[in-house]
């Protein structure tokens, strides 16, 4: 079918005003947010429909249960992913995807006629962006993959809402990685004309976001820094027995000592952090079977967990700014870091990374800044799903090395 002879698309491509909610559950696992998004666009098809203002409206969080966590964490794992789970889980999580679409109406005080459409990431599962061998129609063919779960029919059932998913897809086989997507969102938000910054989101994994001072958008350019709250909740939660999901606030952490050996050993031996931009990663590295090997490596040096906490949160810090002493101080002033997610919230971290950054460059979070911190990766999937259904790119090449800007995501009507 054209674009141009899809009802859909053209009226929403006429509209000056759009609702779109997005939808994010990452790889801590903790649970989804869901934004409501009303973005303005200037005059909507005729000049292009380029995004004039954007702001949430309402949102909402939903804390997966344990029994759903403990299920996911499972697919996540090589040795106890079991197919019939994956399958269930696929159709499943959606349920909780819809409740948090409900819960979010409800406080906003809106139908569902009143949106256009649902946005959903989706929870990953495996993400393999280095390319691998695969037996092809007429030899090897070399792919890049990645696997988000989250049947969107499901969604939109529920709901009564169209729903764009499978939003990293079309960059991996357009030659990407599929991620970071949020820095389209970041390039609209957060730059700057008299200085340069970086965004930092901090999640299951942490990813930077490089937006150079008078940025037009395209001199913006992103990359995972590695593990980002993933290890020291995997302490955390095995330590507690699962009484405890996450380190809150830091606090354990900020009662023990950084061994610093442990932290070399497991960065020094790591090459992810010394592979050059782009670059992606997940919890098929840096998940469970990585904890525990940072736990005994702790245990077999006598350390007490509050150590251990400790060097697993240094460990994160080090990563993140010492992949901007590698890959972005040599090139471009930045004069302000600004942290998002669940470790904006973990005041131990964010004082370690304060330690190690030059005193020229502020660290702020993104709350400081009107942005809600746990916020950002849904609202950017709004954007991203808006984008799509504008007809437009979402991806961008420099930033996940795609061969060029493609339109993201598969709608379910």
């Amino acid at each position: 079918m054209r674009e141009g002879s899809f009802p859909m698309w053209s009226s929403y491509r006429a509209k000056q005003r759009h609702f779109v909610i997005g939808i994010m559950s990452g790889t801590s696992l903790d649970g989804v947010d869901a934004a409501l998004v009303q973005i303005d666009t200037d005059t909507g098809a005729d000049s292009g429909g380029t995004i004039k203002s954007l702001s949430m409206a309402a949102f909402q969080y939903v804390p997966f249960s344990k029994e759903l966590r403990d299920r996911l964490i499972r697919l996540c794992a090589v040795d106890t992913a079991r197919l019939d789970e994956l399958v269930t889980a696929h159709f499943g999580v959606s349920e909780w995807y819809a409740h948090a679409v409900q819960l979010l109406l409800q406080s906003a005080g809106m139908k569902p006629s009143e949106v256009d459409a649902i946005s959903m990431h989706g929870q990953t599962i495996w993400h393999a962006p280095e390319r691998s061998d695969f037996p092809g129609p007429t030899g090897p063919v070399a792919v890049r993959s990645t696997l988000q779960i989250g049947e969107t029919a499901v969604v939109a059932e529920r709901t009564g809402i169209p729903v764009i998913g499978n939003l990293r897809a079309r960059d991996m086989a357009a030659g990407g990685e599929g991620a970071p997507l949020a820095p389209y969102l970041d390039s609209l938000l957060f730059g700057h004309p008299g200085e340069g910054r970086i965004v930092q989101n901090i999640g299951g994994i942490g990813n930077a976001t490089v937006i150079p001072a008078r940025s037009t958008g395209e001199e913006v350019y992103a990359y995972d820094t590695g593990p980002g709250n993933m290890v020291v909740d995997a302490l955390v939660r095995e330590e507690s027995g699962g009484r405890l999901q996450y380190d809150e606030g830091g606090a354990i952490a900020a009662s023990g000592e950084v061994c610093e050996e442990l932290v070399a050993l497991f960065y020094d031996s790591d090459e992810f952090y010394r592979r050059v931009p782009p670059k992606s990663t997940g919890r098929e590295v840096y998940g469970s079977g990585y904890a525990a090997r940072f736990l005994a490596e702790g245990r077999r040096r006598q350390l007490r967990f509050e150590d251990i906490a400790a060097s697993a949160t240094a460990l994160t810090a080090r990563s993140i700014v010492q992949s901007y002493e590698q890959f972005v101080f040599p090139a471009t002033g930045i004069g302000e870091v600004i942290v998002s997610g669940g470790g904006s919230h973990n005041k131990t971290m964010l004082s370690m990374m304060r330690s190690m950054l030059p005193d020229s460059t502020k660290l702020s979070t993104t709350a400081e800044h009107g942005m809600q911190d746990d916020a950002r990766e849904a609202i950017a999937f709004a954007v991203l799903g808006h984008q799509s259904l504008m007809g437009k790119p979402g991806n961008l090449p420099a930033v996940t090395g795609a061969d060029k800007q493609v339109i993201l995501g598969h709608l379910t009507l």
